[in-house]
């Protein structure tokens, strides 16, 4: 059997603090030719946090959309459908 026809399984490991999760309320997406950036933030008005920033390939940034247009089916098959929030009036930026 050639490489190609066998599956592999990896194992991840994450620390407890990891495993916890980081709650957000927002996102911002930068991009580049390169490159996607998701900035993962919590706004509490006046102020907000970025809590994570995640960088990812063209590809694996499409990737990623399926996967999530997928489960998003799933979960309103199952729970009904996701009314759209309103956007923030206000403009979300970072201080340097």
């Amino acid at each position: 059997m050639n490489q190609s026809n066998q599956s592999q399984q990896v194992q991840i490991k994450a620390t407890d603090e990891k495993l916890k999760g980081e709650y957000s309320n927002a996102m911002q997406i930068l991009h580049t030719k390169e490159e996607f950036v998701l900035d993962f933030l919590n706004i509490f008005p006046p102020t907000g946090t970025l809590n994570s920033r995640v960088i990812l390939s063209p590809g694996h940034f499409k990737r990623m959309i399926k996967a999530m247009e997928e489960n998003l089916k799933k979960y309103e098959e199952q729970f009904g459908k996701i009314e759209i929030a309103t956007e923030p009036k206000s403009e979300i930026g970072f201080k340097a």
